[in-house]
């Protein structure tokens, strides 16, 4: 089973994103969902998780405000919505998931990983 990624693209600064993630069979309705990104020459960074009812998330600190997680179980389905973009955010963003239990930002706590979409953010 794998994830699958989409809604990456060029944006202007202030422009908003919403990615996709879904997997390509299976589902991961019980599953927390997370989203990394890795901007070049940097390691892969946390950017959020959703437990797998959708019901709670948890964002990294310096992200809070203009990254929303979200889920749709029924078509399995995870989102990841991001306004006011800047051109710090350019980045290849993942989406992982993990049945570790929810709230963890570890890389290696998550066994499955997309392919990853580009997100870049012009100035």
């Amino acid at each position: 089973v794998q994830l699958v990624e989409s809604g990456g693209g060029l944006v202007q600064a202030g422009g908003s994103l919403r990615l996709s993630c879904a997997p390509s069979g299976g589902t991961f309705s019980t599953y927390a969902m997370g989203w990394f990104r890795q901007a070049p020459g940097k390691e892969r960074e946390f950017v959020g998780t959703i437990i797998w009812s959708g019901g709670s998330t948890y964002y990294a600190d310096s992200l809070k405000g203009r990254f929303t997680i979200s889920r749709d179980n029924a078509k399995n389905t995870v989102y990841l919505q991001i306004n006011s973009l800047k051109p710090e955010d350019t980045a290849v963003y993942y989406c992982a998931a993990t049945n570790r239990g929810w709230g963890i930002s570890r890389r290696d706590a998550y066994s499955y990983w997309g392919q990853g979409t580009q997100v870049t953010v012009s100035s």
